[in-house]
């Protein structure tokens, strides 16, 4: 079956693969995670909305942009899509996204980019494989059918900050209830990176509950958010929960000082992953 789109440096090749797939971009610890601990009369959720609303000042304070692998997984219409991956460069203002797929082999080299306030807010997008490979990239938008295809969310939506931004809507919303029960795990590895754990579980289904059990691993040296995963209540009396979905954001690095270049397909300095693959660079590069 077909996949889509989803939704996650041009002047040097070597920069550019360099950010995607190495280093760890190692920031000092802005967040405070210890603060774990409920104040008399507090929703059990505060400890979690204090950290998430902390990291938010951070991240907007303090990372620019970003590079890493982005894997996730969703269920689409009831079936539990394969997991993708792809590497991904953020920038946050203005609001950027470059993703080049490496898995599973559907989309394997498909690309996209989206800038907020250009291309009349459209996608600029590029299929690696099949006859529409030969078309090149077309301009499409987030929401559109073709990019949405078997996806839970549009491009737009890609990113820790926006992981963490959506926490502090989801969190301020499950505020308004009880029956919830919130746990902190230190040490937990994403990666072979220790990370905090935030689990989030309400015992009974509820229609005001849009989770079982929620997850959130917060990197402890980087203090952002690198995985999210969601489930539901099991089938059947004594089965496991059900992965709704799940983002893992590994081999971050902070702040690599991208510019306009790294997100216009159009701009001779402009260095796609697929060029590099396919031995394009110096013809890229030089914008033949």
């Amino acid at each position: 079956m077909k996949r889509g789109w989803g939704i996650l440096r041009g002047t040097l090749a070597s920069t550019l693969m360099l950010a995607m797939i190495s280093g760890t971009g190692v920031a000092l610890a802005q967040v405070d995670l210890s603060d774990t601990k409920v104040q008399d009369g507090e929703h059990p959720l505060g400890p979690a909305m204090r950290i998430a609303k902390n990291g938010l000042s951070y991240i907007d304070d303090s990372i620019k942009d970003y590079s890493c692998t982005l894997i996730k997984r969703e269920r689409i219409g009831g079936e539990l899509m394969a997991r993708q991956h792809a590497l991904c460069k953020v920038r946050h203002e203005p609001f950027s996204v470059y993703l080049y797929f490496l898995a599973p082999d559907e989309v394997k080299t498909n690309e996209a980019i989206y800038v907020e306030g250009r291309n009349s807010g459209k996608a600029r997008c590029r299929t690696g494989i099949g006859f529409r490979s030969r078309v090149g990239w077309v301009s499409l938008k987030p929401n559109s059918v073709m990019m949405m295809k078997d996806q839970r969310y549009p491009i737009t939506m890609t990113g820790i900050r926006m992981l963490t931004h959506r926490m502090i809507e989801m969190g301020t919303r499950e505020m308004q209830f009880g029956e919830c029960e919130v746990k902190f795990f230190k040490g937990a590895k994403i990666n072979g990176r220790k990370c905090m754990c935030i689990q989030v579980t309400h015992p009974k289904p509820r229609k005001q509950f849009a989770f079982h059990i929620a997850r959130i691993f917060i990197d402890e040296e980087m203090t952002v958010p690198v995985r999210y995963a969601a489930y539901t209540w099991p089938q059947n009396q004594g089965g496991a929960p059900q992965l709704e979905e799940e983002y893992t954001y590994v081999n971050l690095k902070l702040n690599n000082g991208f510019t306009d270049a790294d997100f216009d397909e159009k701009h001779p300095e402009f260095v796609s992953a697929r060029d590099i693959q396919q031995g394009n660079v110096r013809r890229v590069a030089e914008g033949r």
